[in-house]
């Protein structure tokens, strides 16, 4: 008796040919991640990593040939460091002549000059420049400002002019508040430095801060008196025009 064949089962699962073709979309798509991610350089961190290849390959292997395209330290630094030295020196020697004149007029009570982070910064009460509740400059204040301004000549700094008061409100139809009496008072220094000296306008900032900024509390007259007052701050060059409005 002839035994008959049963036909063969088909095999669970995929074909084989998928196994290889899903192996190869895994490393076709394992490609272009790998491509990606190469174009994403962090360029600072790739910056740093030639600078330091840089300095050590041509510390061990000096060329007899100069760079084009020296390390921005090797070549910047020491002008840098010129320029921030003859810029202390120079508003140290600004400093110094303002003190000097200062004692030599006897104005050492009502101006104060002094070195801060932010520069030379000479603090002016306000019988030395305006009449109470004005904005117009005395006579007696132009020697002092003509000094300024002699200094300022020399100097490229930036210059910035604060208007302070106390906090009795003013009210007047030309001042309506201390904002509008604080700013116009600023802005009358720095029009007589420009218009005395022909000083630059774009090197000055006037700004107004009425009775928010006082140096004491205006618990008395005397007090009230010491927060009325004009500073005007010749700029380190370390700190930008921005950093000089926001302080």
């Amino acid at each position: 008796m002839k035994l008959k064949r049963r036909p063969a089962g088909q095999a669970k699962g995929a074909p084989g040919w998928m196994v290889t073709f899903s192996d190869l979309v895994t490393l076709i798509l394992v490609f272009f991640i790998l491509l990606f991610s190469m174009s994403q350089i962090d360029m600072i961190k790739f910056k740093a990593i030639t600078e330091s290849f840089q300095e050590h390959f041509f510390d061990f292997y000096p060329s007899m040939v100069p760079l084009d395209n020296p390390a921005v330290g090797e070549t910047d630094s020491p002008e840098k460091d010129s320029g921030n030295d003859m810029s202390e020196e120079s508003l140290q020697n600004l400093l110094t002549e303002v003190q000097s004149f200062l004692d030599k007029n006897g104005l050492d009570d009502v101006i104060i000059a002094n070195r801060t982070e932010r520069g030379v910064v000479l603090v002016l009460q306000e019988q030395v420049l305006f009449d109470p509740g004005q904005a117009t400059l005395l006579g007696d204040s132009h020697a002092f400002l003509n000094k300024v301004g002699e200094l300022l000549v020399k100097l490229p700094n930036l210059v910035k002019v604060e208007g302070h008061t106390d906090d009795i409100p003013m009210s007047s139809f030309r001042y309506p508040s201390n904002w509008e009496l604080s700013a116009a008072r600023a802005s009358s220094v720095i029009n007589y430095l420009m218009a005395n000296h022909q000083l630059d306008s774009r090197r000055f900032i006037a700004v107004g801060y009425a009775d928010t900024r006082p140096i004491v509390s205006n618990d008395s007259p005397e007090n009230r008196q010491k927060n009325r007052r004009v500073e005007i701050i010749i700029s380190d060059p370390k700190y930008s025009e921005d950093d000089l409005v926001s302080k």
